[in-house]
């Protein structure tokens, strides 16, 4: 089958702007519905179908049809590429931000493509797998424990969040934990907004109540009080002075299930980025707080595929 052109991408722009359906729009050019679909999904932005920005896709992916050979091309492309992995971003990162915010001068990859080109004989030699969060080729899968039981006094559980918490609909809603580091006390206590995805580090001496609820009010002190709604903890004892946020700033405080950390399942992500920066076998102890503050920031300047490729400090702005 022949591919659509920028005509077809204009009718199919008029026509989802009239609300049609693919069936519809696949009758009026003579195609499958199947092929609409595709077509809309594969080239809709955050700001949604655009003809001419489906068009520009299209494009770029045809000049990515052997990407190799595309980036020993394209200087331009592979030095961004190559600057944006020292500057921490995954290939996903790279690839959606030339996708949302097309550069011209620069053009468009796909991920993958990157990931193949950072494995390939040119990417090994150049060691660019050491700039990928967890220098490694395959994902890891992640397990949940089984469930077991709490001391943790007024808890309220995670189950009686309400739909605006959990749809993200609404902004303010925290998520906590606390990493540890190998034969040190101290630790890092990391708080993340759950629709905005900003995110909080505070170095701590300990892993107290006293020292975490501290941290905790940093981060509270750190926006305007109206986006400091609730917060979601796991049920560690260094937790067990939630009630004094609910007391002092009547903020909501919800647990997960005993042993379900994954539940709040962003924090637990977000551990896995400050983990590029901060190894389990880090010196936390001696790590200024001046450091930890630019891994902070750092993680806010990234941007995310699930913010349409904003940064969270970018989005969480636009939202307040």
């Amino acid at each position: 089958m022949q591919y659509l052109t920028y005509y077809d991408r204009r009718i199919i722009e008029k026509l989802l702007n009239q609300n049609l359906s693919y069936r519809a729009i696949g009758r009026a050019l003579s195609r499958s519905h199947t092929t609409i679909s595709d077509e809309v999904s594969l080239n809709s932005g955050q700001l949604g179908y655009s003809a001419e920005r489906a068009q520009y896709y299209h494009e770029q992916r045809q000049l990515n049809k052997g990407n190799k050979k595309k980036l020993e091309m394209n200087v331009k492309l592979k030095e961004h590429v190559i600057a944006k992995l020292k500057e921490d971003w995954s290939p996903e990162e790279i690839s959606g931000r030339l996708k949302e915010f097309p550069d011209k001068e620069v053009g468009y990859i796909c991920h993958e493509t990157i990931y193949e080109y950072i494995y390939s004989v040119e990417g090994v030699r150049l060691k660019l797998y050491l700039l990928l969060r967890r220098h490694k080729p395959k994902r890891t899968k992640w397990h949940a424990r089984k469930k077991g039981k709490s001391n943790i006094p007024e808890r309220t559980s995670i189950h009686e969040r309400s739909d605006d918490i959990n749809d993200r609909i609404e902004i303010g809603h925290w998520e906590t934990d606390s990493m540890i580091f190998s034969q040190q006390k101290g630790i890092l206590s990391v708080q993340v907004e759950r629709r905005s995805r900003l995110v909080r580090l505070h170095k701590c001496l300990n892993k107290t109540a006293e020292k975490t609820l501290e941290a905790i009010i940093k981060t509270a002190d750190s926006v305007p009080l109206k986006y400091f709604l609730s917060v979601t903890f796991d049920n560690g004892t260094e937790n067990v002075r939630h009630t004094e946020l609910r007391e002092n700033f009547d903020t909501k405080t919800y647990f997960c299930d005993p042993y379900c950390s994954w539940q709040k399942g962003l924090v637990e992500n977000t551990n896995m980025f400050v983990r590029q920066y901060l190894p389990k076998n880090a010196l936390i102890d001696t790590t200024t707080h001046e450091k930890i503050y630019e891994i902070q920031e750092k993680l806010n300047n990234r941007p995310r595929k699930c913010l349409g490729y904003m940064t969270p400090n970018e989005y969480f702005k636009s939202l307040t």
